[in-house]
Formats: structure tokens, sequence, C-alpha cells
């Protein structure tokens, strides 16, 4: 009987199988609508506790594209976590759904979603994590430049955030050289940085943690940034704003880089804050591919995680 497998983290994927995952993405990206592990159409419910624009379109799409019919339920919707335990909702939609995915703020409770759901859980955002998105970006990387491993990719900007963690763990698993740079406070925490450095020992990746922005971008192959002020942190929008102006991507801070490195932002954008808009809409940014391919890299984790699971049959999916 199989193990169901959940993508919860970065580090839920091995080296081997980031790879598979990725392989996978770019044959359904060539093939649209090629690979149906949903079809019936099975649902895929999908809950989301925080606003969103590219991951409620873009799952709705992928599971539409899979053959499936996606569920979708804003919290407000749902007595999820607050009129009904987590676990008991767990038990309830594993009957009536094959995938869940959840958009939320604590890592633990789509840890106890895991716990006890025997169909797929995908961290769709949580506080700590973005795991999908950095699907979405690697898949964008190996797309422009080749092979991950061996890459440098420098992350700038609020290094104490979920997209820095998801780079940091995510970036090593591929092999990369990841160098995360921001203020001293806003770095990651001790215990993902041992993570990383973990998962870097097995991959041939490597581990940088600064406070020294040019240091993270020299010779780097990718940059990669996020908005200062996420949900939530509104109130401390203007001390922000001051605290990581020296961790802007501006076009100055992209001649520190490789003449030939792309820039990554998750969206949405602040121009003039965390990246200048002639670095975003100039000739190194590659942020509406990886937008676009956050569809692509979803389907092949939905897919590659229902057929890890035994829960869906097809020869093309490599484990």
């Amino acid at each position: 009987m199989s193990t169901t497998r959940h993508f919860l983290t970065d580090l839920d994927f091995t080296q081997e199988e980031q790879g598979k995952v990725l392989d996978l993405a770019l044959a359904m990206k060539a093939d649209k609508y090629g690979y149906q592990p949903y079809a019936g159409p099975q649902t895929v419910a999908v809950f989301f506790d925080k606003t969103s624009t590219r991951t409620r379109v873009s799952f709705h799409a992928g599971i539409a594209e899979l053959g499936g019919s996606p569920l979708i339920i804003n919290s407000a919707e749902s007595q999820l976590g607050h009129k009904e335990s987590i676990a008991d909702s767990a038990h309830v939609l594993e009957r009536m759904v094959s995938t869940i995915v959840w958009r939320t703020y604590a890592q633990k409770g789509l840890e106890e979603m895991a716990e006890n759901s025997s169909v797929p859980v995908i961290n769709a955002l949580s506080d700590d994590y973005h795991p999908c998105q950095l699907i979405a970006d690697l898949l964008t990387v190996r797309e422009h430049k080749g092979e991950l491993a061996g890459l440098k990719m420098a992350y700038l900007g609020d290094a104490a955030n979920n997209m820095a963690n998801s780079y940091l763990l995510a970036g090593v698993t591929a092999g990369m050289h990841v160098a995360i740079a921001g203020p001293e406070g806003y770095l990651p925490d001790a215990a993902i940085i041992a993570a990383a450095q973990e998962r870097a020992a097995a991959t041939g990746g490597s581990v940088t943690i600064t406070t020294d922005a040019a240091a993270a971008l020299a010779d780097a192959d990718v940059v990669a940034t996020d908005t200062w002020v996420s949900m939530g942190q509104e109130e401390e929008k203007e001390a922000r704003l001051k605290l990581f102006t020296d961790y802007s991507v501006t076009s100055a801070a992209m001649k520190l880089a490789k003449d030939d490195a792309i820039v990554l932002h998750c969206l949405p954008a602040y121009r003039g804050y965390e990246i200048e808009a002639a670095v975003i809409d100039g000739p190194q940014s590659v942020v509406f591919d990886e937008a676009e391919n956050r569809v692509h890299a979803q389907k092949a984790i939905m897919t590659w995680l229902m057929v890890a699971s035994g829960l869906a049959d097809d020869d093309r999916v490599v484990l």
C-alpha cells in the first residue's frame, strides 16, 4: 500500500524528486491537456485563508486542465479550523476530494491536516514557506539557464520571511549556491539555516547568509526579491521601507551580478521599493514567465503526488 505524499515544505522533495517534478512540469507545459490524473472529474479542495490572485487562478486553471473540478473555498465560507477541528475536517475531506490545497497562516495547521489525510495536502503558502512558488521559480530558471546545479542565486530584502526560507531550502535542494542578504534581525531562523546546510551538504549546493547585499549579488546567475511589506505588516510599512533600502534590486545592484543574470519576483511587486521599474520591466526580468509557470509547476506537483500516493496511474510520471 502506498504512503500518501504531501508537499508542505521545500524539503519534502529530495533533489532527485524535485528534478523529476520539474521534468514533468516541462512536459505538461508542452502538452497542456495531455495529463488527466483527476479525470472523472475528481474534486480538488482549495482553501484560502489569505487573499490571492496568482495562486487562486493558477490552481483553478491547473486542476481543470488535469481533468478535475476545482472547489475554491474562502475561509469565511468554511468551518475549517474554527468551528471544526483540522483533524475532523481532514477526515471529512479525504472521503470527498482527491487533493487538499491550503493557503494559510500557521504551518502547524498544514501539518495537522496532512497527518490526518489519506489524500495529498499541498501548501499553497504559509507564514513559513511558499514551496509551490519555488517549483515555478526553479522551472523558470531551468528554462532560461539550463541545469540548476552549480548556479548562484541571490535573494535580497526581508530575509526572515517565507520566500527567503523557500529560496534557501529549494535552491540548495537543486544543488544551487544560495546567498541570502538582509539587515540584522531580518535573516533566516537558525533552524532553517541548519536544515539548508544539511541539504546542501548532500546536493553540492551551498548557503551564504549575509547583511552585505553586494556580497550576495557578486557573480549571481539569478537575483530574486519579494515585497518588503507582506500581508499583516502594513502598520510597519514606513519603518520597513527605510530598513530595506540598501537591499533594493536596482540597475546599479544588477551590475554586481553576472551580465546575463535573470531577475525573479513572485509578485505583486512595488516598483521603486524592493525593485526598480527599469529592472522588473527590463530585459533581465523573467517575472511573467515565472508567474505563468505557477500553473505548470502546480500541475506537476499535484500529478506527481497523486501517482506517488497510488491514487493515480500514469507510466509517464517518473517517481
